[in-house]
């Protein structure tokens, strides 16, 4: 347990909600490894109270958050300064406190690559399926192009929304040094090709509660060729989408990666120390165990 004592340094996580989270465990071993004086809180904050929750931590001296649904967004006007690659994915995940102005960073992209790079998947030239158009759907784009994508099938029940999130990419990425590989935007009920190397749930149904819940139907196939499904939720830690993988013969990923790195990455900026990444990612296990 973090001892919060009047020297410690807080930071925590804006969101709602953020119950099932598993952050404030992950980074509160990181500081007990470290002997550092700090605490990672939960911070549940309802969308319309987003505002004067910014302005609540920067009057309590807050050092830095964490932003999740549904305020990765909608956060980005609140703040003094936004990192190009945050500007250019049009999402926040990360602040931090610089000499009083509160800077918006976005760890979700490299955290995600960091991922796929530790499950072995190179997706460079290859073909890949996303399912989703928010925030967490620009992150996973912008890594894709990092990782040298050829080409990605974007499916999605609003074909209008999905091009819109397109177009607004194409307009923003040139400005953080991305090319947006070429995106096919397909409604998520129409087929797809065969020869996909990976197919990436970014949106939050299947999340605790809901977690009979799904976006690919049981009967429907999976391309012949897939190489992994990557469903970007961790609670539950075995979504519908990843038994349904499983089922078929195909490997399944849950989103305690992406949660691990992008994490790791928002430690080092907040600290200037390097994260102690297995005492992390053994925090994340031992909620698994408990």
């Amino acid at each position: 347990m973090a001892r919060i004592r009047g020297t410690t340094r807080l930071v925590g996580l804006l969101g709602w909600p953020v119950a099932h989270s598993r952050s404030p465990q992950m980074h509160n071993a990181a500081f007990a490894a470290l002997s550092l004086d700090w605490a990672y809180v939960p911070l549940p904050v309802r969308p319309e109270d987003l505002e004067d929750a910014i302005r609540g931590l920067r009057a309590l001296g807050f050092a830095g958050a964490n932003v999740t649904v549904p305020h990765k967004t909608a956060v980005i006007p609140l703040l003094d300064e936004i990192s190009p690659l945050a500007r250019a994915v049009g999402a926040v995940n990360t602040l931090r406190a610089v000499e009083g102005r509160w800077v918006g960073e976005n760890t979700d992209v490299e955290g995600f690559r960091r991922a796929l790079q530790e499950i072995g998947l190179s997706v460079q030239g290859q073909t890949v399926a996303v399912i989703g158009a928010g925030g967490a759907a620009r992150a996973v784009l912008a890594a894709l192009a990092l990782e040298g994508v050829g080409e990605v099938f974007l499916l999605h029940r609003s074909l209008d929304r999905a091009q819109r999130m397109l177009e607004t990419l194409e307009a923003s990425f040139p400005a953080a040094g991305l090319r947006l590989p070429p995106v096919h935007p397909i409604r998520l009920e129409d087929p797809l090709p065969e020869g996909i190397a990976a197919l990436i749930h970014t949106t939050p149904v299947g999340m605790a509660p809901d977690v009979e819940a799904c976006l690919w139907p049981p009967d429907r196939p999976f391309p012949w060729g897939l190489q992994a499904v990557i469903d970007l939720i961790y609670e539950p830690p075995r979504t519908r989408l990843m038994a349904l993988a499983e089922a078929a013969g195909i490997p399944a990923y849950n989103g305690l990666g992406m949660l691990l790195h992008q994490g790791a990455l928002a430690f080092t900026l907040w600290t200037g120390r390097e994260a102690p990444l297995e005492t992390m990612r053994a925090a994340l296990q031992e909620l698994d165990s408990s």
